[in-house]
């Protein structure tokens, strides 16, 4: 297999921390051969700080499978680094987005499986002049920029227990119901829907999708959000043959025996989408970017400045990433 292409985020978060210990337990938990696009230098340092054993190994992904068993992988990215744990820097923001173009430059034209992203921080970004909300909308851009065809990327929350895709994501709440359109609506679900049949297996997905008021409006008596724009949705989708509910009232969405009559949440906005996901599977959900001509897989948490350099972070999302996005590369996704 082709090796996973890791672009190096946030040189203050944990990402090179968390890296390094997943590239630790490749044997046991038999990870998929990958490479880190970032400071070679930064991530030695960052591993002996954390007490992992590491050794590193400068190459490009056509060699990084051989080297993988033996060291991990690295391309280095030719912009200065400031190896400052906890502390993030505008300096850093070149060499950040630099180790994003390259992961979809690798695997776009077909020397990497699929593109796995560790955390940024976006203000440091924003401070340089970087113009896009997040990864996800810039993924969206580079992909546009290679295809020439647009592309609209959707988020979703992936674990073991709960899909769960926001319609709006990174905008303030009050501007959430301004921003929810039919036209916005339909294209998640559509995008999500073929998605889920096509990567991830699954013949006719069947959706979940919440409603934005309280009891999802309550016939619209606390907002007409539901009657406006979701359930003309709905019903145009389930007329076309789509296995569609709701609206659904969100607080009786996530509980155990809900969640086993849907293969995904459409949820309104993002912290309705992230709280159940990461309150069933904090430590092994991913966030998976649909939409794209690539695969992309990212941990479902941010750089952590709290704790990065203390050794103590976790890896478990990581190696969640870094395991769904070989199998949706391979197209070994089965349906739980």
């Amino acid at each position: 297999m082709k090796p996973l292409a890791l672009s190096g985020g946030e040189p203050a978060g944990i990402g090179p921390e968390i890296a390094a210990r997943a590239w630790s337990l490749r044997n046991e938990l038999d990870l998929p051969p990958f490479y880190l696009i970032g400071d070679p230098g930064l991530l030695a340092s960052r591993a002996r700080r954390a007490g992992i054993e590491l050794a590193v190994a400068e190459t490009d992904a056509r060699d990084a499978a051989r080297v993988f068993r033996d060291a991990l992988p690295v391309f280095p990215v030719a912009h200065d680094t400031d190896d400052r744990p906890g502390v993030s820097d505008v300096t850093n923001a070149p060499g950040v987005i630099a180790a994003i173009e390259r992961a979809v430059a690798d695997t776009m034209c077909g020397d990497a499986a699929a593109v796995v992203t560790l955390p940024i921080a976006k203000k440091p970004l924003y401070d340089a002049g970087f113009e896009f909300p997040g990864h996800t909308e810039y993924l969206a851009h580079l992909a546009q920029m290679r295809t020439g065809k647009p592309v609209m990327p959707v988020m979703m929350l992936a674990g073991p227990e709960l899909r769960a895709v926001p319609v709006t994501v990174h905008v303030a709440l009050a501007e959430v119901p301004g921003r929810l359109t039919r036209e916005l609506l339909e294209q998640t679900i559509r995008i999500t829907a073929g998605d889920l049949s096509g990567r991830f297996a699954i013949a006719a997905p069947r959706l979940a999708v919440a409603g934005l008021n309280p009891h999802a409006g309550e016939g619209g008596s606390m907002g007409r959000e539901e009657i406006e724009t979701i359930v003309p949705v709905v019903e145009k989708l389930r007329s076309e043959g789509f296995s569609i509910t709701g609206p659904l009232p969100a607080d009786t969405m996530f509980h155990e025996r809900a969640r086993a009559a849907y293969d995904v949440a459409i949820c309104m906005y993002h912290d309705q989408a992230l709280i159940p996901a990461k309150m069933l599977g904090f430590d092994d959900t991913v966030n998976v970017t649909l939409g794209l001509p690539f695969v992309r897989t990212s941990p479902d948490h941010g750089t952590a400045f709290d704790i990065a350099g203390t050794g103590t972070a976790r890896a478990d999302s990581l190696i969640a990433a870094l395991k769904l996005a070989a199998r949706l590369a391979s197209g070994k996704e089965r349906r739980r």
